[in-house]
């Protein structure tokens, strides 16, 4: 009988480290949305984590708004989702990160694809969105014999609340803003001439483990009416880009994609096209804040001076104007995030 108990317990024993070392799979997810696509979480949900050196995370893109998941080598100058990882842009799902070299799953657009990565080493792991600036997660991946402070049901229910959070967060909702909403006291300081429509309006919220933001992915005004001559003027309160586009967008359009060639700069630095027939293609480029103005970081540019002949350089513009000459109906999108909704028409009369 001893004999027997003392096997059982070998065997136990054997069988628990055998469990130990086995790697474990996350999940987590790369985006949240409202139901009719008009609020986007742009967040990794959860964006912190704590795993153990050999497992893997996968990320799962529910949403047709685009992420990436991506992680830089130190001091690796942030690129362009367009370019990604130096001489590879994108790398195989799944692939395996240490710090040595880039990792990135690429522009991730159709809804249920995932993405794996792999952490063979202890450290510390800096998780970004190539697509969205303020989009940060970290990864802290400890060695196989230390605890984990959580399982993936606490980060199921963490990421849960982080989305509904974003989601339901009433700073980030819509405003009644523009002409409609004005008093008397503000006509002092909006230039007369100009009907606002506010394109898109969001804010980024920190964690401990990076920024989350949350945008409201439509025209505020989608539909406004003016007449022939006057002057519309769009302006972003998003953390995330956006384009005024009528006609038709340009070709595989990026945020590095130049304003149409239509396109000048007012003395303010906004931009600004005048649109004579429905027919007329103008694209405004993106329009955004500035980068991050940190130590480190090259300052932005000012918005461009009016001697500057088209095309113009691609920003930081908040402001976009379009003068309308003859009667109509003028449709425009945002060429990034029209599939989601984000259209308008300006009806001009006579």
């Amino acid at each position: 009988m001893r004999r027997k108990l003392t096997c059982w317990l070998a065997l136990g024993a054997a069988t628990v480290f055998s469990q130990n070392l086995q790697a474990d799979s996350w999940r987590v997810l790369a985006g949240a949305e409202s139901p009719d696509h008009a609020i986007q979480v742009i967040a990794f949900l959860p964006n912190e984590m704590w795993i153990h050196a050999g497992d893997s995370i996968t990320w799962a893109f529910p949403t047709p708004e685009p992420h990436s998941a991506t992680f830089l080598t130190p001091g690796l100058v942030r690129p362009a989702f367009t370019i990604g990882c130096p001489g590879t842009n994108t790398t195989p799902d799944p692939s395996s990160f240490d710090n040595s070299s880039c990792v990135n799953s690429g522009r991730i657009t159709a809804v249920g694809i995932t993405y794996t990565v792999t952490f063979p080493k202890p450290g510390n792991y800096r998780l970004v969105c190539l697509v969205h600036v303020n989009m940060t997660g970290t990864i802290h991946v400890l060695d196989a014999s230390l605890p984990l402070p959580h399982d993936q049901a606490f980060y199921d229910v963490q990421g849960t609340r982080q989305a509904r959070a974003l989601l339901t967060d009433h700073d980030a909702t819509p405003r009644r803003v523009g002409e409609e909403a004005r008093g008397e006291s503000d006509e002092a300081v909006l230039p007369a001439h100009h009907h606002m429509v506010i394109a898109a309006t969001g804010e980024a919220v920190s964690t401990s483990g990076g920024i989350n933001s949350v945008t409201v992915m439509r025209f505020m005004q989608p539909s406004i009416t003016i007449h022939a001559r006057e002057t519309v003027e769009w302006d972003s309160l998003d953390v995330s880009g956006h384009t005024i586009t009528f006609g038709t967008e340009p070709p595989n359009v990026t945020p590095q994609t130049p304003p149409s060639t239509n396109v000048f700069a007012d003395a303010d630095g906004a931009r600004h096209a005048i649109i004579y027939l429905t027919s007329d293609n103008v694209h405004s480029g993106l329009i955004a804040q500035a980068g991050h103005e940190r130590i480190g970081i090259a300052q932005a540019a000012p918005p461009t001076a009016p001697l500057v002949p088209p095309p113009l350089p691609a920003g930081p513009v908040t402001r976009f104007r379009v003068t309308f000459m003859n009667p109509g109906v003028y449709p425009y999108i945002c060429a990034f995030h029209d599939q989601l909704g984000m259209k308008g028409e300006v009806i001009v009369l006579p």
